[in-house]
């Protein structure tokens, strides 16, 4: 029988798991979702003067509608339905 010299690996086994994580946390970063928003849709998040007003009149409306002093114009309704109808 021969009895051959151990020989120890030149790899420290701690190295090569710091190596592994490493790696691993290098895909993790690359797969990783990027969102990034347009100043134009910023923008167009933002609260227009239109929009508020349109707000309070909403609440105006609402307003009259529960208290009963809201009061529908039926000619103007009318003429209103008949130009949406008519080309």
């Amino acid at each position: 029988m021969k009895i051959q010299k151990f020989t120890i690996p030149a790899i420290n086994p701690y190295k090569t798991n710091q190596v592994k994580a490493e790696q691993l946390e290098k895909k993790s970063k690359m797969l990783t979702d990027k969102l990034e928003i347009s100043s134009e849709a910023k923008q167009l998040s933002e609260v227009s003067p239109f929009t508020i007003e349109r707000k309070e009149r909403v609440e105006q409306l609402k307003a009259a509608v529960e208290s009963g002093t809201y009061k529908v114009d039926a000619e103007q309704l009318a003429s209103k339905l008949a130009k949406y109808y008519k080309p």
